[in-house]
């Protein structure tokens, strides 16, 4: 039997051979994705034979496995309210600061996957010397001068053998995950913010708009009663009764202007515009909230971007793990030097310049009083803590749309409750006015009805904001127009 010797500079090739085939070996625990148990339906959802027939009691819409999608604030069928949230996406500098922290996040990806390839360095230099002539080495007519052209590569590469990069990478693709959920839910804040705002400043031209005519009422009950007083009808008193009422209008309807522009400020700062250049025309409140399509519970999960970046977040830390895990194992690193040497210039590109070195190397830690095992436990800590977050995430998802159903479908109620009232109070304002002019009371029972009336027709335009508002709730409760689909995948986070 002949044995064939191996050539010495082929053991360093065979030897990353043998590492290569080691690369599939990834330690630290695996990844699963929790299971959260939703509930089956919701509690505060309206039955249909609960429905009123004028349509005040909301009713989410049917079929119930329906869900919002897209630009959701199309809904309520408002064009400038459309315009101002594709004015909000494109300029809101919270979103775009959170779209450059997912870039950054992004950017660290392509970080952490650089590892799975070797380094390679050049370093040309050229050395110009001379040997002392006082020394015992030196001969007469040597000579002492000398060059040194070096054109020197040196490559390092360290085989993931243990998985250490491979989690890396997958701990930074699930933060830039968490990022892009982040974005998605700073971006749903703000639109689910300005349409608040519109609606509120809709709900103050309303209540202008009644003011204005109140206003227009005590007027004339004010110069009724200067006449009256003039005719010896009336007395003084019942004057600055009515001047009192309306005084007290104009400041109130004052005021409102105040919440009005502060209200209008908002929707500038969130549009990126600037305060002083923006401002809204005076359009009443007249919509009634929509029929919003609100699905089954456990489509919550899918549906909002807190609830991903929780999930998300749980991955990163279990990654997290991984990588400190192969920290028990050795590393083994391949490096080499390859290049060109010459005293000559002229004969640094010839063969025989050509010099070279290859060697692979491992070290392992023996002792290190106990460090990796306190970060595998820290790892293992933070995993258990951004569980209980998830959890809780999910919890104040359902709490939230739970409230948000409940508002919406009893201050529908409260609405039509309030019609109620306010008939009353126009008939009790009618009829206090009839005796009046006839002389039967004096005014302050005018006074009194005309206070009561004026409150409950604020009080229903104040409640149809808030129902307006709390839908809006709704839907952000819900995730708006966003879903886990909508997630960019770990590889093309990585591709990027």
């Amino acid at each position: 039997m002949k044995l064939v010797k191996t050539p010495a500079f082929q053991y360093p090739f065979a030897l990353a051979a043998c590492l290569l085939l080691l690369q599939g070996c990834v330690v630290g625990p695996r990844y699963v994705a929790p299971v959260t148990q939703a509930p089956p339906a919701y509690k505060e959802v309206v039955p249909q034979s609960q429905q009123s027939s004028d349509g005040t009691t909301w009713m989410p819409a049917t079929p119930q496995d329906a869900t919002v999608r897209g630009n959701w604030w199309e809904i309520y069928q408002e064009p400038e309210l459309n315009a101002l949230e594709e004015k909000l996406n494109i300029s809101n500098q919270n979103i775009a600061q959170s779209f450059q922290n997912f870039m950054a996040a992004r950017a660290q990806v392509r970080q952490a996957r650089a590892a799975y390839y070797p380094t390679v360095s050049v370093g040309p230099a050229y050395t110009r010397g001379r040997t002392s002539a006082n020394t015992s080495e030196t001969f007469p007519g040597v000579n002492l001068n000398s060059n040194d052209f070096s054109l020197p590569f040196d490559v390092s590469w360290e085989p993931d053998v243990w998985g250490r990069v491979r989690n890396t990478v997958r701990q930074y693709a699930n933060a830039a995950q968490v990022s892009a959920a982040d974005l998605a839910n700073v971006r749903l804040t703000a639109q689910a913010n300005l349409a608040v705002y519109y609606f509120e400043v809709r709900g103050q031209d309303s209540l202008l708009y009644l003011y204005q005519q109140t206003i227009e009422a005590y007027q004339k009950d004010l110069d009724l009663t200067h006449v009256r007083s003039r005719t010896g009808v009336d007395t003084e008193q019942s004057v600055a009764e009515a001047q009192l009422n309306l005084d007290t209008a104009i400041a109130s309807a004052t005021n409102l202007r105040i919440a009005r522009a502060q209200f209008e400020h908002a929707i500038a700062l969130l549009t990126g515009q600037a305060a002083s250049s923006f401002s809204l025309p005076e359009q009443q409140l007249t919509k009634n909230v929509p029929a919003i399509p609100i699905g089954v519970p456990s489509q919550i999960l899918e549906r909002r971007p807190d609830i991903a970046a929780a999930e998300r977040t749980m991955a990163e830390a279990n990654a997290l793990i991984g990588v400190e895990t192969a920290a028990y194992y050795p590393t083994f690193t391949l490096g080499g030097d390859v290049g060109l040497q010459s005293a000559k210039i002229g004969n640094l590109f010839t063969w025989p310049s050509r010099f070279f070195s290859a060697g692979p190397s491992a070290s392992e830690i023996l002792f290190d009083g106990g460090l990796r095992r306190g970060l595998i436990a820290q790892y293992k800590a933070q995993y258990e803590a951004d569980a209980a977050a998830y959890r809780q995430t999910v919890l104040t998802a359902f709490q939230q749309t739970e409230d948000y159903l409940a508002s919406v479908r009893w201050l529908g109620q409260q609405r039509r409750e309030q019609q109620d009232s306010i008939a009353a109070a126009q008939r009790y304002y009618d009829l206090s006015k009839i005796r009046y002019k006839t002389g039967v009371d004096n005014y302050l029972n005018v006074f009194t009805a005309q206070t009561s009336l004026l409150s409950n027709q604020q009080t229903a335009i104040t409640l149809q904001v808030e129902q307006m508002t709390s839908s809006v709730q709704l839907i952000e409760a819900l995730g708006g127009g966003w879903d886990t689909s909508q997630l960019p995948s770990e590889k093309a986070v990585a591709r990027k």
